[in-house]
């Protein structure tokens, strides 16, 4: 049965909703990725170490964790297209601020700004996806989706590093924020209202809503394994570039390349891992890309000046892991929560992975040091161990999720 419903085909609409979250993940995706490939430019730029730097990453991911939490009590009770509109607009707003900041204090102030609104669009998305198609679709929905995260670097990182070669850091974000003005007219003109799960609300106040949902032993099963996903990659994510510059010797001029690349490599694997996990076992599948993972990342953070090619090789096996990681713990975690609560659940989620990731990033900046703007990275592969103890907690808690989500399929069959 479950092979005949995936075979089902998507209608024009549902297309349009999978490529306008799609896009919209892409600009988000990219607002926040775009910081690390900027790092070494901006930390020399503006005379930053790698814990200041650390604390400009954090603040977007801490402020978008803290969003979550205070609006996931309302998020089952508006129009999701209306909470979409509203949060993606602040968004635009935030990161034209970005472009405007010339101190470290206005660029975190702005990061701040852009996190509160950013932070929720992803997991606005993840409800709207959760809605409108079965769990049978959802693995191939989340990785069309999350094709923004390959499409940041095929397309986005590499011309947002060729304008700042050009024309300063800032420029990108100003990039970022005229893209995020077209994406707004379409949603507006022609995402259709998402309402259904109005009807099946019972907490009469917001804050009831929240609390009813957190009070559920297996929702904050599936809040910590996803918390725990987060924290491994953002300890290391923000220094990559510096990483890449001053300890593997890969030039300004060679980044985009780099990072166009990787991103090309994750377009490609990402529709293949959707498919992949609407037929196998989700947990397998996590299980197997952790693994694969801490083999890569334990060997490229311990590596010293690199040819490119070899550099390139490791970003798309580190990308192939983070992908096939990604794809079916996200489709797990959509399972768990019941429709009346499915917006407070992902927002509550959600706000997690940022508050895990900002505390990461924040931890990431104290353990690497750098002696001066251009001296290698001291401790990156301390990162890099860290994630694996890390990743190993984390399947352990993915599955219980898994365990837990099958269980409850079988009793609705019953």
């Amino acid at each position: 049965m479950k092979k005949d419903t995936a075979r089902i085909p998507f209608t024009g609409y549902q297309k349009f909703v999978v490529f306008i979250l799609a896009i919209a993940q892409f600009s988000v995706i990219l607002d926040f990725m775009v910081m690390s490939p900027l790092g070494d430019m901006l930390m020399k730029s503006m005379g930053l170490t790698p814990k200041q730097f650390g604390v400009a990453v954090s603040a977007y991911a801490i402020s978008a964790g803290i969003s979550g939490l205070l609006t996931a009590g309302f998020a089952d009770r508006y129009d999701r297209k209306k909470l979409l509109l509203f949060f993606y607009t602040g968004f635009v707003v935030g990161t034209v601020l970005c472009g405007i900041a010339n101190t470290y204090w206005l660029l975190i102030v702005a990061r701040v700004i852009t996190g509160l609104f950013g932070g929720v669009i992803g997991s606005i998305s993840m409800a709207i996806i959760t809605d409108l198609f079965d769990i049978h679709h959802r693995g191939r929905v989340m990785g069309f989706v999350q094709m923004g995260f390959g499409a940041s670097q095929v397309l986005g990182i590499p011309l947002s590093l060729y304008i700042a070669n050009h024309w300063g850091w800032q420029s990108p974000f100003f990039m970022v924020a005229g893209l995020g003005a077209l994406i707004f007219v379409m949603i507006f003109m022609r995402l259709q209202p998402i309402t259904k799960h109005l009807a099946m609300q019972h907490d009469k106040s917001p804050f009831m809503h929240l609390w009813h949902t957190i009070a559920k032993r297996h929702y904050r099963m599936g809040f910590a394994a996803m918390a725990l996903l987060s924290l491994g990659g953002f300890m290391m994510m923000p220094f990559g570039s510096a990483f890449a510059v001053n300890n593997l010797k890969v030039t300004n001029e060679q980044l985009p390349m780099l990072f166009m690349v990787a991103g090309i490599s994750t377009l490609v694997i990402m529709p293949i891992i959707g498919r992949f996990s609407d037929k196998v076992d989700k947990f397998r599948l996590f299980a197997v890309a952790c693994v694969w993972m801490m083999i890569v990342v334990v060997i490229y953070t311990n590596l010293s000046a690199t040819p490119l090619w070899q550099v390139m090789i490791f970003n798309v096996l580190m990308m192939i892991g983070i992908m096939a990681r990604m794809v079916p713990a996200g489709a797990l975690s959509t399972a768990v929560p019941e429709m009346r609560d499915r917006g407070a659940y992902m927002s509550i989620n959600s706000s997690l992975q940022q508050i895990a990731g900002g505390i990461a990033a924040a931890i990431g900046g104290m353990i690497v040091v750098q002696k001066d703007k251009y001296s290698p990275l001291e401790h990156y592969n301390t990162l890099g161990y860290i994630m694996v103890v890390i990743s190993l907690l984390t399947i352990v808690m993915i599955y219980r999720v898994s365990e837990m989500v099958k269980k409850r399929q079988h009793e609705q069959k019953l």
